[in-house]
């Protein structure tokens, strides 16, 4: 329903369980990648069973005493803040499509500048490079952090300078969605290597004793860093919400302003990494042979191995298509919330409450999911998501009809709110059923190169659909000139004509609804006809997911 809703379910959506699905979990001596899936030249020809020749793991033999997580408190407090910290950039991505489409932007513009989203979905793609490349002297996961981190810092002092400029808020010029996009991208790719090497340092950063409390960082802080850069930010920078909750005296604007947060946490990026840089050091003693690996061509190879077995090939196009049927409502709903006159603040303030149940909805679904077939609860829940596609529809054109001149009735957001928690059901109930899959068919020698591999594809099913979604609105979107004749709004130049002639463009068939119906109609289908045999995929011998290699 808004950008805090839609790209829950896709590239910022972190992982509930296990901490070995991380993109950095390739650390590990990588075998021979080339021998993988079933019928494929070296692979054990028709085994009847899985006692074939798999790849081997490295024994990995943990050092000294076990420890309590007291003694290393402060590397848990550590990770914790670093993972804040790398929540901060998302948040604040998050918040610009909303600041947006206050300003009347296009929805193609916000379909370009969703582009933004998608360097966590593709992190994949140089986490080996980040994993193999590095000063030994310096640290493995230091001698990309810190960079990392540093630029970050000097990034956002330098756009705290340019952002108003970039919003259209010095000149009244309309925003340059095309310079934001190209700096968000480059602003979301350099908190997704410092994620890559946070998750791969905290796995010796912490004994073995404790490293599961890493996950419990990861969610924690990053869904706190998240909450600080959108929600907080949007709440003290909307001046209606600070002179009416915050100020005795009214002001024409926020407390803080984009350009006042981004300097703030450049600074706060640039003060923690020095500290970092200087005080903490790598512990190389732990866990030595998890930090061995062949070099990055072994890692793409394998990759690519795993991508041509034909099970993984199946599940790659069956999860690519299986939510184009969400992303009208996902990806654009919020947006149209936010047009109808809903505040930007108010729309990000409904995720407050939903923090709660999203830490508890996984926990009671993973019983669900638990067994042998986890995609049953991702097949059941799909016709309810979808039906929310129209329920969502509803309520956008119900919003203008419902508001007054002071804005809202509260009813309109229980009911907003409500209608927002059973959406997070059906979503949470297919999240937790694809992540429980994944983590059944990876292969557990080679687990965390394959499970990433399967989420990343899995994220990007959900990127490249609310894309698309939301270019086509304004294709779709039927509008007509009134007050000036023989004019007519099909296109940008002729809607600036048609005003310039005293006339004014008026929708006549708004995109977004045409969108939503196309959109729940192509979900059923695939539920109908995919939906049984993405099922099919559990039913599928454990060696159709296995990568094996040949005795020599």
């Amino acid at each position: 329903m808004s950008p805090t809703i839609s790209y829950k379910d896709s590239s910022r959506q972190r992982r509930p369980g296990s901490y070995q699905n991380s993109a950095d979990m390739l650390n590990r001596e990588l075998p021979p990648p080339d021998f993988c899936g079933d019928g494929r030249p070296g692979a054990a020809a028709e085994v009847g069973d899985d006692r074939e020749a798999l790849l081997q793991e490295p024994s990995v033999t943990p050092l000294g005493t076990p420890r309590g997580y007291r003694a290393e408190l402060g590397s848990i407090l550590l990770l914790l803040f670093l993972y804040v910290l790398q929540g901060i950039p998302l948040g604040l991505a998050g918040s610009i499509p909303l600041i947006l489409q206050s300003k009347n932007v296009s929805y193609t513009d916000q379909a370009f500048f969703s582009f933004v989203f998608w360097p966590f979905s593709l992190k994949l793609l140089w986490a080996p490079l980040v994993d193999a490349v590095y000063f030994k002297s310096f640290g493995r996961r230091k001698s990309w952090l810190v960079p990392t981190q540093y630029t970050l810092g000097l990034f956002m002092m330098y756009l705290s300078r340019q952002v108003d400029s970039l919003l259209g808020e010095e000149d009244g010029k309309s925003p340059d969605v095309v310079a934001l996009t190209v700096t968000f991208f480059l602003f979301e790719f350099l908190a997704a290597t410092q994620d890559i090497a946070v998750d791969g340092w905290a796995l010796t950063m912490l004994s073995r004793e404790n490293v599961g409390y890493a996950s419990t960082c990861n969610s924690v802080g990053q869904t706190a860093g998240y909450f600080l850069g959108n929600v907080l930010f949007l709440a003290l920078e909307s001046a209606s919400f600070c002179n009416k909750y915050l100020r005795f005296q009214p002001q024409p604007r926020g407390i803080v302003s984009l350009s006042d947060f981004l300097f703030f946490w450049g600074a706060v990026f640039l003060i923690t990494t020095t500290l970092v840089a200087l005080l903490k050091k790598e512990d190389r003693e732990r866990h030595p042979s998890k930090e061995e690996t062949k070099g990055i061509m072994d890692t793409y190879k394998l990759l690519f191995s795993i991508v041509k077995m034909p099970a993984v090939l199946t599940f790659c196009a069956l999860i690519l298509t299986a939510k184009i049927g969400f992303s009208a409502a996902d990806a654009v709903t919020g947006l149209k919330l936010v047009e109808e006159g809903v505040p930007k603040e108010h729309l990000a303030l409904l995720a407050v409450p939903m923090v709660p149940l999203q830490i508890i909805l996984p926990l009671i679904i993973s019983k669900y999911t638990a067994g042998p077939q986890p995609l049953n609860t991702f097949y059941k829940a799909m016709p309810f998501r979808l039906l929310f596609g129209l329920e969502f529809a509803f309520l956008v054109w119900w919003t203008p009809k419902v508001k007054y001149e002071g804005g809202f009735p509260i009813y309109y957001y229980i009911i907003l709110l409500l209608s927002y928690a059973l959406h997070q059901v059906t979503l949470y109930s297919m999240y937790v059923a694809i992540m429980a899959f994944n983590a059944k068919v990876s292969d557990p020698l080679i687990g965390g190169t394959y499970m990433t591999l399967l989420n990343t594809v899995s994220n990007l099913g959900g990127n490249w659909p609310a894309t698309v979604a939301l270019w086509l609105v304004d294709p779709l979107t039927v509008k007509e000139c009134v007050g000036a004749q023989g004019h007519n709004c099909g296109s940008a130049a002729a809607a600036e004509l048609c005003t310039k002639e005293g006339g004014s463009c008026i929708i006549t068939l708004d995109g977004y609804y045409v969108e939503s119906l196309i959109c729940v109609a192509l979900g059923f289908v695939w539920w109908l006809f995919l939906g049984p045999k993405f099922k099919k995929l559990q039913n599928e011998r454990a060696s159709s997911w296995k990568c094996r290699r040949t005795s020599s």
